[in-house]
C-alpha cells in the first residue's frame, strides 16, 4: 500500500515494513504522517498475519525531524490540542516487535521515533541527535526520557544540552543501536533479523516486549513479578507445546500464535 508519505509493503511472510517517504523534504514528520504511523500500528498491531514490523526512512535517510513548517507560527494552545502524545502511545503500545531500520539522519523527532523500536539498526554513519535546543526547544517526544535510559544521563545532558548528533557506530557501542553495520547492509540485515523474529513463537514474542517495557521502570521485585507471571501464561499456549514438541523431533517449530 502507497500513500503520499508512507510506503507499506510485506517484504517476507509475518513482516510489514513502514517506509517514511518525504525524500525532498528529508523525511521530516509532519502531523498527518504521524496521524498515518498511529494508524498502521493500531491496525498492526491486531493483524494475525503480523509478526514484525520494519520501520525505515530507506536506503538514505531516516527522518530529520519535525517539520518545522507546522511549528512556526503555533501557539501553546494549538500545540496542547494537537495531543500528539496521543499518537506516539500508539507506536509505543504496539505488541508486535518493531525493527527500526536507520540510514542517515535520525534527528529529534526522527531519533525519538527510532527510539520507540524494541531494536535498532544503524547505518555506520547513520547520525542520532535531538538537536532542538538549538531552536530555543526541547524534545517533546520522550526524546529526553528514552535517551537517558539509553546512553545513561551523563552522555544524554550532553547529547542534549549541546544538540550534538553521534554516528551509528557510536551509537551501538554506548547501546543506543541494538548493532551498526556499514551503511548498505542495513535494510538487508534488518529483513534478515525480522524473517528470524517473525519465525518465533508471537505470544513469547508479545509478553517478552510488554515485561520488558513495563519492568524497566518498575521496582526489581514488582519486574520480578511481571516476568513470573508472562512465564506461567504462556504455559496455556500451543506454541509452547509445538516449541517443545519440536526441539524433541530434532525439527523446526510451527508457531501459529495461539
Amino acid at each position: 500500500m502507497m500513500s503520499d508519505a508512507l510506503i507499506i509493503d510485506q517484504p517476507a511472510a509475518g513482516v510489514t515494513r513502514i517506509c517514511l517517504n518525504r525524500p525532498a523534504a528529508r523525511n521530516a514528520l509532519t502531523l498527518a504522517m504521524r496521524e498515518g504511523l498511529a494508524n498502521q500500528f493500531r491496525a498492526l498491531g491486531r493483524d494475525g498475519s503480523v509478526r514484525v514490523i520494519i520501520l525505515t526512512g530507506g536506503p538514505d535517510m531516516f527522518a530529520a525531524g519535525a517539520d518545522l513548517r507546522e511549528l512556526e507560527k503555533a501557539d501553546v494552545m494549538e500545540i496542547y490540542l494537537r495531543r500528539v502524545h496521543l499518537l506516539w502511545q500508539e507506536i509505543a503500545q504496539c505488541p508486535k516487535p518493531v525493527i527500526a531500520a536507520v540510514n542517515g539522519a535520525a534527528l529529534g523527532g526522527g531519533c525519538e521515533l527510532a527510539l520507540h523500536a524494541d531494536i535498532i539498526i544503524a547505518g555506520h554513519s547513520a547520525k542520532f541527535g535531538q538537536p532542538e535546543v538549538k531552536l530555543g526547544l526541547m524534545p517533546g517526544a520522550g526524546g529526553s526520557q528514552r535517551l537517558v535510559r539509553a546512553v545513561g544521563k551523563f552522555k544524554a545532558a550532553q547529547m542534549l544540552m549541546t544538540g550534538q548528533s553521534i554516528s551509528g557506530m557510536e551509537a551501538a557501542r554506548l547501546g543506543l543501536a541494538s548493532e551498526s553495520v556499514p551503511d548498505d547492509e542495513v535494510q538487508p540485515r534488518a529483513l534478515t533479523l525480522a524473517i528470524e523474529i517473525a519465525a518465533l513463537a508471537p505470544l513469547a514474542l508479545e509478553q517478552i516486549k510488554e515485561v520488558l517495557t513495563a519492568g524497566a521502570d518498575a521496582p526489581l521485585a514488582t519486574a520480578l513479578m511481571l516476568e513470573r507471571k508472562a512465564f506461567q501464561l504462556l504455559f496455556a499456549s500451543q506454541d509452547k507445546t509445538e516449541g517443545i514438541d519440536a526441539f524433541f523431533a530434532k525439527r523446526a517449530a510451527d508457531f501459529t500464535g495461539r
